[in-house]
């Protein structure tokens, strides 16, 4: 089924622990135009606060640097969301997608792409070490009658 952009936004901030509730509440409004349910939501919150999240702690361990978080909203009811940092990269993609694998300390339990996976429909990892990770999280949100049954 084809898919037409209906919306678009990107925002950039710096690497810091209080922009991650920045990047959760931007997200969530942004979705908000294609009313999902609360579930859906918070699905989408949760998966963007573990990708800014990994940006944080591990993209930018010693130093801050700026993360862009850009997002598309599709006629067909997807969104599609792009968390991006210009940190160190990862230099194994899938053994950094194995649950409980963590480059961080004992605090950080390892399951950041794991709950990604679990949450969104599709995520795509990019990186390159010296240049960066992208995340691409995709979701389609059920469109709803208007008398509140899903389609």
């Amino acid at each position: 089924m084809a898919r037409n952009e209906i919306n678009r936004m990107s925002v950039k901030f710096d690497s810091r622990s209080n922009n991650e509730a920045f990047a959760r509440q931007t997200i969530a409004a942004f979705a908000s135009q294609l009313d999902p349910t609360l579930e859906e939501l918070n699905d989408i919150k949760t998966a963007v606060s573990e990708a800014v999240t990994n940006c944080i702690v591990h993209a930018y361990r010693q130093e801050s640097g700026s993360i862009t978080m850009a997002a598309v909203l599709y006629d067909n009811g997807d969104i599609r969301i792009q968390i991006k940092d210009k940190g160190c990269g990862i230099a194994d993609v899938k053994k950094a997608r194995e649950p409980l694998f963590t480059t961080g300390d004992q605090e950080r339990s390892g399951m950041g792409f794991t709950i990604m996976e679990n949450f969104m429909d599709r995520i795509r990892v990019c990186s390159r070490e010296g240049i960066g990770t992208q995340v691409t999280l995709t979701k389609h949100i059920r469109r709803r009658n208007t008398d509140g049954d899903s389609e």
